[in-house]
C-alpha cells in the first residue's frame, strides 16, 4: 500500500550514460573510482606501475636509530620521515641506508640506484660546504638542473640526473627536507609516474602573529590552525 509504479527506481544510464568518461588519463585510483568501474562491468584496467624511488641519506656524523651516538653525531630521522612521505604517495621505495661523505661509495651508491629506480631522493649533501659531495657527483656524473633556491626553509635544494636519472637532493634539515619534498620532489613524482600536478588547498584563515621577510623570497611557515570561539580558523606559529 502506498507504492506507485516507478517509485524507487532508476532509469539506465542515469548515473552513467552511454559514452560518458569514468577517468581522466593520469587520474589516481581511489575507492570510489574502483566502485564506479564495477557498476560498469569492469572487471580490470590498464595502469602505469608504480614509480621506483631509490632513497638514501648521506653524512658521516648521521646514525641509524639503534646505534650507539658519538659527540657530534645525530639520528636520521629524516630518512624514516620521507620513506613514509613516498609509501603514501604509491611509490615502492628502496632504501639505500646513509652513506658516508666519500665521493667514490656515493658514485658507486648513484651507480646502482639509477639501474633500479625511476628517480633517486637524498637527504643531506646539497649545501655549499667541501662536505656536501651529493651535488659534487651530480656535477661531475650528470647535470644540475637548478640548486639553491629562493625559499625558507629548503633553500640548498638541489634538482639534476645522474647520466640520465633524476635526482633530487633535499636539505639536511629536517623541517627543510619536509616542506621540499611536498613543493618540489611530489609534483615531480607525479609527472614521472604519468599524472598530473597537485593542487594545493587553499584555506583562508586569520593570522595571530606578524611575519616579516625579504621581498624576493618565498617562506613557508608553519602554523597550526585551529577554530576560535567566534567560529573563525585562527593560524598560530608553530
Amino acid at each position: 500500500p502506498g507504492l506507485r509504479i516507478g517509485a524507487n527506481a532508476r532509469e539506465a544510464g542515469e548515473d552513467i550514460a552511454v559514452g560518458d568518461i569514468l577517468l581522466q588519463p593520469g587520474q589516481r585510483i581511489g575507492p570510489a573510482d574502483l566502485g564506479r568501474l564495477a557498476s560498469v562491468g569492469l572487471k580490470s584496467v590498464t595502469v602505469l606501475p608504480r614509480l621506483r624511488v631509490a632513497l638514501f641519506s648521506t653524512g658521516n656524523e648521521v646514525r641509524d636509530p639503534g646505534q650507539p651516538l658519538e659527540p657530534g653525531q645525530v639520528f636520521d630521522s629524516n630518512r624514516q620521515t620521507l620513506r613514509g612521505l613516498l609509501e603514501r604517495a604509491g611509490a615502492r621505495v628502496t632504501d639505500l641506508g646513509i652513506l658516508p661523505d666519500d665521493h667514490d661509495r656515493l658514485e658507486t651508491a648513484l651507480s646502482a640506484a639509477r639501474d633500479i629506480a625511476d628517480l633517486i631522493l637524498t637527504s643531506g649533501g646539497v649545501s655549499a660546504g667541501d662536505h656536501d659531495i651529493v651535488r659534487q657527483v651530480l656535477e661531475r656524473r650528470g647535470e644540475i638542473l637548478f640548486w639553491r633556491l629562493a625559499v625558507k626553509p629548503g633553500r640548498p635544494l638541489a634538482l639534476g640526473r645522474f647520466d640520465d636519472t633524476p635526482v633530487i637532493g633535499l636539505p639536511g634539515n629536517p623541517a627543510a627536507a619536509v616542506m621540499m619534498f611536498h613543493v618540489a620532489a611530489l609534483p615531480l613524482i607525479r609527472v614521472l609516474e604519468g599524472g598530473s600536478l597537485p593542487r594545493p588547498l587553499a584555506v583562508p584563515v586569520v593570522l595571530d602573529f606578524a611575519h616579516r621577510k625579504k621581498p624576493e623570497r618565498i617562506e613557508y611557515v608553519r602554523v597550526r590552525v585551529a577554530m576560535d570561539a567566534q567560529g573563525q580558523l585562527r593560524a598560530e606559529k608553530f
